[in-house]
């Protein structure tokens, strides 16, 4: 999660000018806003996250003690594979983030029935992602979700119509559970050589072999 710092600098005899910075990381959001306070000549320090909501310097210090225990700092890979004789889809997802000090990757797959092509297939695993999360007790984070299908991407980031019922029916599932979660999603299509992880799992899934592992990454 991003920080955004508001401020008013005040100088005797003056009247008082606002500022406002960049978004940063919060360690160095709460860093900033403390040496403001020390210098003297900056009152109202408001931090803003990316949701919306906004703290002082004290709310701030215990929220980010708070986060540091949850999971954090999430990047999240997914894919959905398809076969067509089984109408069999298979879901892929690979989950980055922190948790304290530490960096953590988590891999997992699922086999889902009665799907109807290697589109849907997307979506479900898309919805499937969002479930982990979920497990994991992910909220008021943000997340950015990378895949390799385009068009669900796009249509989630709004940007893309969706004209068929059944995947609009996918849509309004991961648009409700983001919303549940109060999650703040970035949505970014990569390559598909870039996505290999997530695929490879998608493809196991199909082949029967299922995968549910968790590690540090070091």
């Amino acid at each position: 999660m991003k920080y955004k710092l508001e401020w008013t600098y005040k100088k005797k005899g003056q009247e008082g000018i606002a500022f406002s910075s960049d978004w940063v990381e919060g360690e160095l959001a709460l860093t900033i806003g403390e040496d403001i306070e020390k210098s003297g000549k900056g009152v109202d320090i408001t931090y803003h996250d990316e949701i919306g909501t906004s703290w002082n310097t004290k709310e701030m210090k215990k929220l980010l003690t708070e986060i540091e225990e949850d999971p954090h700092d999430l990047t999240v890979y997914f894919d959905g594979g398809f076969n067509k004789d089984t109408n069999q889809a298979g879901l892929g997802a690979v989950i980055y983030y922190k948790q304290g000090k530490k960096k953590y990757r988590i891999r997992s797959n699922e086999l889902f029935d009665e799907i109807e092509n290697n589109n849907e297939a997307e979506y479900a695993a898309m919805y499937y992602t969002i479930n982990l999360l979920e497990e994991m007790g992910v909220h008021h984070m943000t997340c950015e979700f990378k895949g390799d299908s385009q068009g669900v991407l796009m249509q989630l980031k709004g940007e893309w119509p969706c004209y068929e019922d059944n995947l609009n029916r996918w849509l309004d599932r991961i648009e409700g559970k983001i919303k549940k979660l109060h999650v703040k999603a970035k949505f970014t299509p990569i390559p598909r050589n870039v996505n290999k992880e997530a695929d490879k799992l998608a493809t196991q899934a199909l082949e029967g072999k299922m995968i549910n592992s968790k590690m540090q990454v070091i």
